[in-house]
């Protein structure tokens, strides 16, 4: 009985609908009649475009008639398509009891029938536009301009058909009045989502404003559309239909694949505008203010022991040797000071052959600075300037100056991190001295180890439960993940001196309790999380679990932006791997000189060099340079560089330095990391036009591709076989 009702309340639809046709096939027919009046003609193409809606639009009402009517055996209605006009518009008939909307699909279908394809001139057109869309505003009524863009959205509703059209400043609605010929008011019913289009049209005021958009003010009477280019196959997503920033609907992959598209979405275009401004703001900074010399060095160049792996590119002409794409203009910048350049900058390209994460990419940007005669405080002077100039233009935030200065000692002793986020507190408790010879084992055996013992105190500890504490809970887990062997925990109790929560613990720790969390700085009710054993795996299971908590328990302030400089960096750090120093951050930077005083032995040095960190991510660095050979056979000597690898790797600078290198230093912005905190991005992938996958792959050119037999032959390489192929 139910289904009998619904069908023959949807059948009515259908007699309804029919009788509707039926009305308009005769005023159709009466407006077709031989007529000289131009509003006979407006009113015939209004007429059609109507009936082009009853017969055609697909809606949910003509989906269940022509559902009822197959139940009832009394009538064949064929399926309705879905609509390529990015959207489901209710036909005219059914206005009274439903609202004509737009219902944008995920993926939207191309029209490929002949009347398509004639909608196309036969000549390729190249027009010229006077206005961009996403610029039009009030005091444009009245003129007459012409817009070229895709079409984002279209709507017939029956006799007015709107449209979209979108360009890279965005978006203005076209439409057809009275006023409109015949042959643009047809193209713009049959435009379809991504059509590529030109529009003469008149600008007038809205009779029912938008202030949601910029242009919602104003609209265009068309008065002339050329369709310049359709869409041949199926959209895989919608350029500007899902909600602003929501890109987590569209996988990445799918984006990558067809990255000429994703370009398209307005985010992404303002994306790439952000990064192309930020440039622009630098190289201002850099030439207006304070002189600096543009130079381009070499992409090809030699391989040379930078930390991570090259990108070799096998020599035709010379056999069995290889250049290799830099991983920074390093050496050449230092010999550009010795050449007087004074100041260079460059914003260079560079390549690293290493595993890949969010932020970071086999190919990246760097803005590249190198400057003669100046001191630590010169380049960080400069590196404000930019920074500010930076934020500024990017994002319209007025840093405070002078950055905050830190140590990399109180860094790593308070955040156990050298790119500490400063915004929350959660600061790290040094407490060796406290428990060492308490009758906790794990905490007095990690101090007698030669280790340390750290705790973090969290305001309110009742927000977080014993069970995210304990093994498999989330904390615990973060701790894990950092390298720990699990996550020591107490409570403070409510007199704000003793301790609770686990017996051993809290039972061996009593005696000095209230000298430990006075460390700590903690109060009554708040939670300690502790963490012991060797140096290097406290730091960063600490520093893991710290930035999880934070974030769990909303401590981060939005809108908050902490800068600061690390400095006084190890000139070295051990390599367990390879048994030997390395230079922490390359082996050109110069020692404090304080520290190789009077003999002072260069391996314990500190370094003069200096990361800038903004909330939590290392933005920038550089450093003081070494200008003389032997000081620099000093630090080669060090790492195990010996005499003979390093005249060969680097023997150029070497001899460079002999003819009167100057005192200098520099440093190195990643734009691409830069750019992506500006736009708050998620990834670095959407702040490069075409970037590669986690597997160093372009989805879009299929890139690394295969080569022919013939072409590494050329090269004097060997093409390895596949393991399908050897088995």
């Amino acid at each position: 009985p139910e289904s009998m009702r619904l069908a023959a309340t949807n059948l009515s639809s259908i007699f309804s609908l029919s009788s509707t046709r039926s009305a308009l096939a005769r005023s159709l027919a009466a407006a077709r009649a031989p007529r000289s009046s131009p509003l006979s003609r407006v009113r015939e193409s209004a007429l059609e475009n109507r009936a082009r809606n009853v017969a055609h639009a697909s809606s949910p009402i003509m989906t269940s008639a022509a559902a009822s009517a197959s139940l009832l055996g009394l009538a064949r209605f064929p399926a309705p398509r879905p609509s390529a006009r990015s959207g489901v518009v209710v036909p005219a008939v059914h206005r009274r009891r439903f609202t004509a909307a737009v219902v944008p699909p995920r993926a939207v279908a191309a029209d490929a029938d002949v009347e398509t394809a004639n909608l196309l001139p036969d000549a390729l057109q190249w027009p010229a536009r006077d206005q961009t869309c996403g610029t039009l505003r009030e005091q444009d009524e009245g003129r007459t301009v012409t817009l070229c863009g895709w079409v984002d959205k279209q709507r017939d509703m029956g006799g007015i058909v709107f449209a979209d059209v979108r360009d890279h400043t965005g978006f203005v609605q076209v439409f057809s009045d009275a006023d409109t010929p015949k042959e643009a008011t047809d193209a713009l019913a049959a435009m379809r989502a991504e059509w590529v289009v030109c529009v003469t049209g008149r600008v007038k005021k809205r009779t029912a404003p938008n202030d949601k958009v910029p242009t919602g003010m104003v609209e265009v009477a068309a008065d002339k559309v050329t369709v310049l280019n359709t869409v041949a196959k199926s959209l895989p997503f919608s350029i500007s239909g899902a909600p602003e920033g929501d890109d987590d609907e569209l996988r990445e992959e799918v984006r990558l694949k067809n990255r000429v598209l994703d370009l398209r979405r307005p985010q992404m275009v303002r994306n790439l505008r952000l990064r192309a401004k930020t440039i622009r703001a630098l190289r201002k900074v850099l030439e207006d203010t304070h002189d600096f010399l543009e130079v381009e060095t070499p992409i090809l160049t030699r391989s040379t022991p930078e930390g991570a792996r090259d990108y070799l590119v096998p020599s035709r002409l010379q056999p069995g040797a290889c250049f290799a794409l830099p991983q920074s203009p390093q050496l050449f910048k230092q010999m550009l000071m010795v050449a007087g350049a004074d100041r260079y900058y460059q914003v260079a390209r560079c390549f690293r052959d290493e595993d890949l994460r969010a932020d970071r990419q086999p190919e990246f940007t760097q803005l590249d600075i190198e400057m003669s005669f100046t001191d630590m405080d010169g380049i960080l002077n400069l590196g404000e300037d930019l920074m500010c100039a930076a934020f500024k233009e990017g994002a319209d935030v007025d840093l405070p100056r002078p950055f905050r200065r830190m140590t990399y000692a109180e860094a790593m002793s308070k955040y156990g991190s050298d790119k500490p986020d400063v915004r929350y507190g959660l600061e790290m408790a040094e407490l060796a001295d406290v428990v060492a010879g308490t009758e906790f084992k794990l905490f007095a055996g990690a101090v007698e180890a030669g280790g340390v013992v750290k705790a973090i105190a969290v305001p309110q500890g009742s927000r977080i439960s014993n069970s995210r504490l304990k093994p498999k809970g989330d904390v615990f887990n973060e701790a894990i993940a950092g390298g720990a062997g699990g996550l020591a925990f107490a409570r403070v109790g409510e007199d704000g001196v003793t301790l609770e929560g686990g017996k051993a613990l809290c039972e061996s720790l009593q005696p000095v309790a209230e000298k430990l969390i006075a460390r700590c700085g903690a109060g009554a009710g708040d939670l300690l999380l502790f963490g012991a054993g060797d140096e290097g795996t406290v730091n960063k299971a600490m520093d893991r679990v710290r930035q999880f908590v934070a974030k769990t328990l909303d401590m981060v302030p939005e809108g908050q932006h902490a800068v600061l400089w690390i400095t006084d960096f190890p000139m070295f750090e051990w390599n367990e791997d390879e048994n030997r120093l390395e230079a922490l951050h390359h082996p050109f930077t110069a020692p404090n000189q304080e520290d190789v005083a009077e003999g002072g032995d260069i391996k314990q040095a500190r370094a003069i060099a200096y990361d800038l960190v903004y909330n939590g991510v290392e933005v920038g660095g550089g450093s003081l340079r070494i200008y003389r050979r032997d000081v620099q056979e000093k630090v080669f000597d060090a790492i195990g560089l010996g005499k003979e690898e390093a005249e060969e790797k680097f023997g150029y600078l070497m001899e460079a330095f002999q003819f009167g290198a100057p005192p200098h230093g520099g440093m190195a912005f990643g734009l691409d990391r830069l750019v992506m905190m500006l736009a708050g991005a998620k990834s670095i992938r959407d702040v490069i036009a075409f970037p590669k996958t986690a597997t160093a792959q372009c989805l879009l050119t299929a890139a690394p591709g295969d080569v022919s037999d013939s072409q590494m032959a050329e090269l004097h390489v060997a093409k390895a076989k596949r393991e399908s192929e050897q088995q």
